[in-house]
């Protein structure tokens, strides 16, 4: 990938590929400065290019290994929503397309245990799996030039979270208080990988004072 990174090829399994994620952050890989998982692959990207032989040659040893049985139990993190017309700008759209009332496509995408699949698009960006194939929905023929950061969307078969106000082609059901992405803490971004995720419906008035 480029002169300065390498991409493992794995299967389309969120369980393969976080174990070569953990098993190659425990590595201590030369060179490397980032390894990060996608939906089917890991790539590890290093300082320069002058590390690409030994990286290859140590990342083939580490993964060559038997694998251990133990697999690290993901978190559960709980993500507040607010589902109100004033954020959900698209409900309608979405209920409309799945044949359901805007208040069945909310209980429907907050009842769902969700994974995250990878973090992309924009800084700290989950892609979320599990959402209920009744409200898959597909994107927005126009994508908007701004989405304001806590977006709660749907997009095909899976829900994200726009961690920043950026453009997107996602069909925004509510939003979150929540920041998801933050450079000031460590880790800056929320969720990572693996996470668990379960959406919590809250009032207007409840999204007011998670935000004092």
């Amino acid at each position: 990938m480029g002169d300065s990174a390498l991409i493992v090829q794995l299967g389309d399994s969120l369980g393969e590929v976080l174990n070569a994620l953990r098993r190659l952050e425990a590595a201590n890989i030369p060179g490397a400065t980032d390894i990060a998982p996608a939906f089917a692959s890991v790539a590890v990207f290093l300082e320069s290019p002058a590390n690409l032989e030994i990286a290859e040659a140590a990342i083939r040893a580490v993964l060559g290994k038997k694998r251990s049985a133990k697999t690290a139990r993901p978190r559960l993190m709980e993500v507040p929503v607010c589902y109100d017309r004033e954020f959900a700008l698209d409900l309608a759209i979405v209920a409309r397309h799945c044949e359901l009332s805007p208040n069945e496509v909310v209980k429907r995408h907050a009842a769902a245990d969700y994974r995250v699949r990878c973090l992309g698009f924009t800084p700290g960006f989950p892609f979320l799996a599990g959402l209920p194939a009744t409200l898959a929905t597909p994107r927005r023929q126009t994508p908007r030039t701004a989405v304001p950061a806590g977006a709660v969307a749907i997009g095909g078969r899976q829900t994200g979270v726009y961690p920043l106000p950026s453009p997107g082609g996602w069909n925004i059901i509510g939003r979150t208080p929540l920041s998801l992405f933050d450079i000031t803490r460590e880790p800056a971004a929320l969720l990572r990988a693996g996470d668990r995720v379960r959406f919590c419906a809250i009032t207007r008035e409840e999204f007011e004072q998670w935000e004092k």
